[in-house]
């Protein structure tokens, strides 16, 4: 698996800014990625020193799509994959700042 297709988007929300105050960033990471992948694509794209990554599988929720002249039918939303990245102290990702 290639580094750019391990990093899928950063995760900007109210938790993980709070995150970054202590130097750890999220990323939504590819299903078949793990731990030494997300930690060799974070050191090479953002030239940072990782200390560790923590990754956790989110299942997917159930939800209904409504359609004009039909039943709502249920339907299962994706599993994906999520990393929380600690950095070296002193270091920052400037790309996910909020």
């Amino acid at each position: 698996m290639e580094i750019t297709e391990i990093l899928r988007q950063g995760i900007v929300t109210e938790k993980s800014v709070k995150l970054q105050e202590r130097n750890q960033y999220t990323f939504k990471v590819a299903l078949a990625a793990n731990k030494i992948d997300v930690r060799r694509a974070v050191e090479q794209l953002f030239k940072v020193k990782v200390v560790s990554v923590n990754v956790m599988r989110m299942p997917g929720k159930p939800r209904l799509i409504r359609r004009r002249g039909s039943a709502p039918r249920p339907v299962e939303a994706r599993e994906w994959k999520k990393a929380i990245v600690t950095l070296a102290e002193g270091e920052s990702i400037d790309a996910l700042k909020a």
